[in-house]
């Protein structure tokens, strides 16, 4: 008997903004949620306060009962009482075990933020970036107890814009995604949509983000660390130090390939701010200095003369 999309009980998982995109899609498509699950509030800001989470300030504005389990793995039994016919997830944050992926009636299913089986694991978007790519995209995909190596039925293609960084990339394949599950999620309910599986001769993988790469590495040959730079950003931001402080550098491009003086020196401090790297020099856009706000360089250099000849380091 065909499924109609008020008819279907969704559960769905997921945290983050671009999370928050795909859930507020399937909403407005009409699709009933029962409820979704996301990892807990988190403090914000000096204070500390907590914030809740993109998906569940969306869930909230809908009346959609909210569950954040502290473990997934050890804390799902509420799940039984929703009674899902199916899981959609995008960017939860936490493994799900076999456990959970044997609840629902016709299966789980996740959004992943690549073309698989390229960049399996928990940064494709991030890694997309900083391996130069010219286009990555979303794959809808079957939840299995293996790292994102399910199944695949369906993929959208996204364009990688020089100008591109994490963030501006992460809300068009958000965007992507939103329009695949809609597109996606009643032929695949009604059995229409048979999926292939992935060739494992061509996986490759997109390692988490760890506190020890956002410091830059002046070693990379300065197209690579331009990459580095914008896939890092807006968080969480790679980063130098010059003079002692902290500055993460948000914004940047390839300024010239020349070679102006020593790999890591400042070789402009008038009406912007360059740096020698190797094989050309990186032109700073955007920056923050420790403890300050994020501003254009045109406006960091105003209120830090003198710089032309410091080293980044």
């Amino acid at each position: 008997m065909a499924m109609y999309r008020k008819d279907a009980r969704i559960v769905y998982m997921g945290t983050p903004e671009i999370s928050a995109i795909v859930l507020r899609g399937l909403i407005e498509a009409g699709f009933q949620i029962v409820g979704l699950i996301c990892n807990e509030d988190k403090p914000i800001g000096r204070k500390g306060l907590l914030e809740p989470v993109p998906t569940k300030r969306v869930a909230l504005e809908h009346g959609i009962p909210v569950f954040q389990p502290h473990r997934i793995r050890e804390d799902y039994a509420f799940l039984y009482d929703l009674k899902p016919d199916v899981i959609v997830t995008m960017a939860y944050g936490q493994i799900v075990p076999q456990a959970v992926l044997d609840i629902p009636v016709r299966g789980c299913i996740n959004l992943h933020g690549s073309l698989l089986p390229e960049l399996r694991g928990a940064a494709p978007i991030q890694r997309s970036i900083i391996e130069g790519k010219t286009e990555t995209g979303v794959t809808l995909m079957e939840m299995v107890d293996k790292m994102d190596a399910g199944r695949m039925y369906d993929k959208k293609t996204v364009a990688i814009l020089p100008t591109d960084n994490y963030g501006t990339l992460a809300e068009k394949i958000g965007h992507a995604a939103k329009e695949l599950i809609v597109e996606d999620l009643l032929p695949y309910l009604n059995g229409e949509l048979p999926g292939i599986e992935q060739d494992e001769a061509q996986v490759t993988f997109a390692n988490k983000i760890k506190p020890e790469h956002e410091h830059l590495s002046l070693s990379l040959a300065a197209k690579e660390l331009v990459q580095w730079i914008r896939g890092l950003s807006p968080t969480p931001g790679g980063f130098l130090f010059l003079q002692g402080k902290k500055i993460k550098i948000l914004g940047a491009h390839l300024e010239s390939e020349e070679t102006l003086g020593a790999v890591g020196e400042i070789v402009k401090d008038t009406k912007g701010l360059s740096f020698q790297a190797v094989g050309g020099v990186i032109a700073i856009d955007y920056l923050q200095m420790e403890g300050k706000k994020p501003m254009d360089a045109k406006s960091f250099v105003n209120g830090y003369r003198g710089l032309k000849g410091s080293l980044l380091e």
